[in-house]
């Protein structure tokens, strides 16, 4: 006798959809463990004792490790990062080179959140131009930001940006500099520099919720199909029982 009769049709779609669902919510858990190890690092990183740029460069991982510099800021090629969004109002995050003294090296300096308030005026800034001492600390992304086109290049200084790309800077200004941001602390040199950890704006508890909800629909399309092939298969008994009667 048979008990179960779901369907070609049912069948088809809970084979498509059943997999995808799952592997979406353990991709959910995933990304939350990525987003842990990550706090963890910053959060090591951020009480270890800081590096000089000349120390940077021989570090294997330098994501979120704390740096002293002491150096000048190149105030005639500063990049706009657009579409920048803090309590509500709009701005732009201004990027400038900085040299270290000691090491020369070039490293590009975020120097935090500024408003924008009008597209009709540029942001307002100034550079400071004396030799500055400067706390900060290396930003890596945790992937990689999507955009319709390329940010311009040969463009007129200061740059509007959407995504910072310093290896694309040094290569333009023919400098060897450090391949992340980096980002100052707040200080004299610094405007609004309250960084979030995460700047995704989902932490791991945001993707372990999504993971529950990706395995409950997959739980609910299971016990769906189920039943609907226990319910055919008693249908079709109930209806053979009537025609032999």
């Amino acid at each position: 006798m048979t008990r179960f009769l779901p369907g070609i049709a049912p069948t088809l779609v809970v084979l498509a959809l059943l997999p995808l669902l799952v592997f979406l919510g353990f991709w959910q858990l995933s990304r939350g463990e990525q987003k842990r190890v990550l706090l963890d690092s910053y959060a090591e990183r951020q009480v270890a004792a800081p590096l000089t740029a000349g120390q940077l460069l021989n570090v294997d991982q330098p994501a979120f490790r704390r740096v002293q510099l002491r150096g000048h800021l190149d105030g005639q090629h500063s990049l706009l990062l657009d579409n920048r969004v803090r309590d509500g109002q709009v701005g732009v995050e201004l990027l400038q080179p900085f040299q270290d003294q000691a090491s020369g090296q070039w490293l590009l300096l975020n120097r935090g959140w500024l408003p924008w308030p009008s597209r009709r005026m540029p942001p307002v800034f100034d550079t400071p131009e004396q030799t500055l001492d400067i706390q900060a600390w290396v930003y890596e992304s945790p992937g990689a930001t999507f955009q319709l086109q390329a940010d311009p290049q040969n463009a007129p200084w200061p740059r509007l940006v959407t995504t910072v790309a310093p290896a694309r800077l040094w290569a333009e200004l023919g400098r060897q500099g450090f391949a992340d941001e980096v980002r100052i602390a707040p200080g004299p040199a610094a405007y609004k520099a309250d960084w979030p950890l995460i700047s995704t704006g989902m932490g791991p508890e945001k993707h372990t919720a999504y993971a529950v909800q990706w395995f409950a629909m997959a739980l609910a399309l299971l016990g769906l199909y189920l039943y609907l092939g226990w319910h055919n298969a008693r249908e079709k008994r109930h209806g053979n029982g009537h025609q032999s009667a």
